[in-house]
């Protein structure tokens, strides 16, 4: 049985630092990605990384403050979310699958149950 579970949400000041984890089990991926979504708006693609090259990706809103790091012997995807701003609060959900194009949803078969990430102003 497939599962993703995320873990490292919560809540912290402009500019601080956090750390979601999502930890995939059943099965190997050929990619993992993190998407975030505010309530009423789509869902948007935040990173994705390939584990077995440990090539990443990223979408505009988090090139140069965030990183997203595999550990295959784990098989956990990390997201490190530095300077954080309050417009990036949102539910974060890891996301696993074979797509072809990184920054879209299709392809990505699993998703987790999603993260609550507040930033306060």
């Amino acid at each position: 049985q497939v599962q993703l579970a995320e873990s490292g949400g919560g809540l912290v000041q402009a500019g601080g630092s956090l750390r979601l984890s999502c930890a995939a089990s059943g099965r190997t991926f050929s990619a993992i990605a993190w998407f975030r979504q505010v309530s009423g708006q789509e869902r948007e693609f935040v990173a994705a990384i390939r584990p077995s090259s440990d090539s990443p990706f990223y979408g505009d809103a988090a090139k140069g403050r965030f990183t997203i790091a595999s550990n295959s012997a784990k098989n956990t995807v990390y997201l490190n979310m530095n300077k954080l701003k309050p417009e990036d609060t949102a539910v974060y959900y890891c996301a696993a699958g074979s797509p072809d194009l990184l920054s879209t949803r299709m392809g990505y078969d699993y998703w987790g149950q999603g993260t609550q990430v507040t930033v306060s102003s």
